[in-house]
């Protein structure tokens, strides 16, 4: 009963927060008002008053309806494998693969830098170097889920639009290889043995094999929905095959050293992308798709605002380092998207703007999070209270920030305000 009453109240309350907020003219990205709403009805808001199912009384009540959350990343990855169409690709393809690597390596180099002299001025009491090391591997990764809902409420399109989502998508490939390498050496620096098996071999593994996966499922599912002529059932197949590739994903096959592991992101994007490519019936499929998983996607924004660690403020040294984290990864971002779309000859529009859509970070910084405790100590809830610190304020700011740079890019229309300027737009159209 409390985990359906749960889901519920957090539905209710992330529909109602965007009511709220056009009532009271704050013109906001309804992933904001749904993470506020979060907030809300967390531990730190209706929780506290200790009432199973209308409130989340802890952290633990949020990850009792975690399912939610690795369901609709799922379908997130899925709609955003189908960013590559080969035939978008032919155009994009060669940019967003330099500027996706460029972006993520010196946003990770930068946070690297700066943490690691942090460490040399408060010493390794209040800063580890491991830990200082694996921030900055983190700092490497962005959010697809909150740029892509961003694209879609306000049905964004435009050369930047269209570069954004395979380099948002790219991130997560990248992200992995960087903290697999930092991670490792920070480990080893913490007592082990540098293992090139856990910083080369197994996260090559880990690509190639999702990759693999999620096309074998891609070329399946698109066969057997030859068998349908309803749409219906199409989508049907379709949402089996997203919830299967999920459920396959937390396979690990041991072989010799190496372990054969899989990335959920990276395999349904594969599913995605392969769809999207050879089957005649993809596109009416993915618009489908969007509607479908729509209060699937509310409902993951709001528990991720409830995940939101608001306690994090109460310690200075975490608060500091925060701080740093964010403003050299934020640096870090701009200054690689705007560097490598100069190189590649892009528009100035995508030069000014692109790094600004990509600081929004969440699911895939909070996974590396929590392989990052693996470190224990001091270390290991540094990094996980730096990273929350990060994760509270680029997704409340972050996707305020992604709405303004598409705006001022002209790939979001903004529409009137209020019922009489809508009114005096329609007669001026007319």
């Amino acid at each position: 009963m409390n985990v359906f009453l749960s889901i519920s109240v957090a539905l209710f309350a992330g529909l109602m927060f965007t009511r709220i907020f056009k009532l009271l003219g704050a013109n906001f990205p309804d992933v904001t008002a749904f993470l506020i709403a979060g907030l809300l009805i967390g531990p730190y808001g209706l929780g506290r008053a200790g009432i199973e199912g209308l409130g989340f009384v802890s952290y633990e009540a949020v990850q009792d309806v975690g399912v939610v959350n690795t369901a609709a990343l799922g379908f997130i990855a899925f709609s955003i494998g189908s960013e590559f169409r080969l035939s978008a690709l032919k155009k994009t393809g060669k940019e967003a693969t330099v500027i996706g690597i460029i972006q993520a390596v010196t946003a990770s180099l930068l946070v690297d830098a700066a943490l690691i002299g942090l460490h040399f001025v408060l010493g390794d009491e209040v800063l580890p170097l491991e830990a200082a090391i694996t921030l900055g591997a983190i700092a490497s990764a962005t959010a697809p889920a909150a740029t892509l809902m961003v694209v879609r409420q306000y049905k964004a399109d435009g050369p930047l639009t269209r570069l954004l989502l395979p380099i948002v998508a790219l991130d997560d490939a990248v992200g992995l290889i960087v903290f697999s390498v930092s991670f490792g050496i920070a480990m080893a620096m913490k007592g082990g043995v540098l293992d090139i098996f856990s910083i080369v071999v197994n996260p090559a593994l880990e690509i190639v094999f999702s990759l693999l996966l999620g096309g074998i499922l891609g070329f399946i599912m698109t066969q057997l929905e030859k068998l349908f002529y309803s749409n219906t059932n199409r989508l049907s197949m379709t949402i089996t095959f997203v919830f299967l590739t999920i459920a396959l994903s937390y396979l690990e096959i041991p072989v010799g050293r190496a372990t054969i592991s899989f990335s959920s992101l990276l395999v349904c994007m594969m599913l995605g992308t392969v769809f999207c490519n050879t089957s005649e019936f993809s596109e009416d499929i993915m618009n489908r798709a969007d509607k479908w998983t729509a209060p699937l996607n509310a409902a993951f924004f709001v528990l991720s605002g409830a995940e939101l660690e608001l306690g994090v403020f109460t310690h200075i040294e975490y608060v500091m380092i925060g701080l740093v984290y964010i403003l050299f990864r934020s640096f870090g971002k701009y200054i690689g998207a705007r560097a490598s779309s100069t190189a590649m000859g892009c528009s100035k529009d995508i030069q000014r703007y692109l790094g600004i859509t990509l600081l929004p970070q969440a699911g895939v910084a909070l996974g590396m999070c929590n392989q990052a405790m693996a470190l224990g100590g001091a270390e290991g809830s540094l990094i996980r209270n730096v990273t929350l610190f990060g994760v509270l304020i680029y997704e409340l700011a972050g996707p305020l920030m992604t709405r303004e740079a598409l705006t001022k890019a002209g790939e979001i229309k903004v529409k009137p305000s209020s019922k009489q300027d809508r009114n005096r737009f329609r007669t001026k159209k007319a």
